[in-house]
This record gives C-alpha cells, structure tokens and sequence, in this order.
C-alpha cells in the first residue's frame, strides 16, 4: 500500500508543478506584445498577439501621406505587429508541446518563429 500512496504523491507533485507551468506561461502569454513599422518608421504600432492595438505612434511627417496612405501604413504596421506578437506567443508555448500530439501541429504549420525571423 505504501508504494501506491508513494506513487500518488509523486503523480499529485508532478500535476501541481506542471499546473503552476502552465499558469505561468498563461500569465506570460497575456503580456506578449508585437511592435511594427511601416512609412519607413513613421507609423509604429504594437498589438497582442490577437492583433488588439496597444499602441499607435504617427510621426508627424507620416500625415504628408494622405489620408489612405496613412491608413495603408497604420494596417501594415498592425500586421506586423501582430504577427511580431504571434511569433514571440509561439516561442513561448512551443516547449510546452515537445512530445505531445499537439507539437505536430505546430510543426505543420510552419517552422518555428525564430527561422520564420531569419528566413526575412
């Protein structure tokens, strides 16, 4: 019977750690965060990785744009922001999925964020 109590305790120690992992990976992912440019630097906007805008800055130069050049610029800087924060999100869970049925998802979907960075 010990050895049984012994087993449970160690499975119980083992789940409350990798519950602690995860909370703090969920409380890691929440604070990611994308920054990204276009105009040649003038609009620089930063999303979640959901793509919420948390951020816009227009130098003043970029409103010699026009209206929808500026638009143009402010979407391009958005994608790019969210697709910063969607890389940074991926690094962050990809070591939770080594070894699980999930890890062969995320390797069709492409490679992992760091060669998608290098690869530009």
């Amino acid at each position: 019977m010990e050895a049984d109590d012994t087993e449970l305790g160690r499975l119980l120690a083992d789940h409350r750690r990798d519950l602690a992992a995860l909370e703090a990976l969920r409380d890691r992912l929440a604070g990611v965060r994308g920054r990204g440019e276009a105009a040649d630097g003038r609009v620089v906007a930063e999303t979640t990785q959901d793509g919420a805008l948390t951020g816009l800055a227009i130098d003043p130069r970029a409103m010699r744009l026009g209206s929808d050049r500026l638009a143009e610029a402010i979407l391009r800087a958005s994608a790019r922001a969210a697709r910063a924060a969607g890389e940074r999100a991926a690094d962050l869970v990809t070591p939770f999925l080594a070894g699980t049925p999930l890890e062969d998802v995320l390797s069709e979907s492409g490679p992992p964020a760091r060669e998608r960075r290098r690869a530009r």
